[in-house]
């Protein structure tokens, strides 16, 4: 197992979760804060380890398994933590749509870890590989999720409704992103 520095930002990553998840839940005096901070640490490590893995050419098996596996347990647990909480979804312009939303985020990351691996199992990986679409998709999700663990307005900005937005926006760009990865999957196995 090596356990360099990219890998260890991907375990701080997954670390993350369940301190976020305390003290999202302890009541403590500016949890909120406290949440965005680790999140946004946890946020920053998941743009970090890639870049230092290439870097420094310390890419590893372990971390090409750990970091989409430290990404959708933050983002899934996060999303979860937002879509229970009464006062969040009681404050979104549409619970429905905040619901589905959330939903179809969920899914895809589901979907795209399955499609992966099954096309990792055919020897086409490369055709599924992390799109641009993706990676903008996943620069917004985190800012949305920001958002909502904050859910307070700060220096006159409604927080809660700018994360709201950058969800549903986040939203499309996930449809978009699985279409683009369902397309070159389709298009790799029919080339068989």
């Amino acid at each position: 197992m090596s356990l360099n520095i990219p890998n260890l930002l991907t375990l701080f990553r997954i670390a993350a979760i369940p301190i976020i998840v305390v003290v999202y839940f302890s009541g403590i005096k500016y949890l909120n804060w406290y949440c965005v901070i680790i999140f946004s640490l946890a946020g920053i490590s998941d743009a970090l380890d890639g870049y230092l893995a290439r870097k420094w050419q310390q890419t590893s098996k372990l971390g090409a398994f750990l970091d989409p596996v430290a990404d959708k347990l933050l983002v899934a647990t996060m999303l979860m933590l937002v879509a229970t909480n009464t006062d969040v979804k009681e404050a979104m312009q549409s619970e429905f749509w905040f619901a589905v939303t959330i939903m179809v985020i969920i899914g895809r990351e589901i979907t795209v870890s399955a499609l992966r691996e099954w096309m990792a199992e055919l020897g086409k990986r490369a055709n599924v590989a992390v799109s641009t679409v993706g990676k903008f998709k996943t620069g917004i999700q985190m800012v949305a999720i920001g958002c909502l663990l904050f859910q307070e307005n700060f220096i006159g900005l409604p927080i809660l409704l700018i994360g709201e937005i950058l969800l549903y926006i986040a939203g499309v760009l996930t449809v978009w992103s699985m279409t683009i990865y369902l397309t070159a999957a389709y298009r790799a196995v029919r080339s068989d």
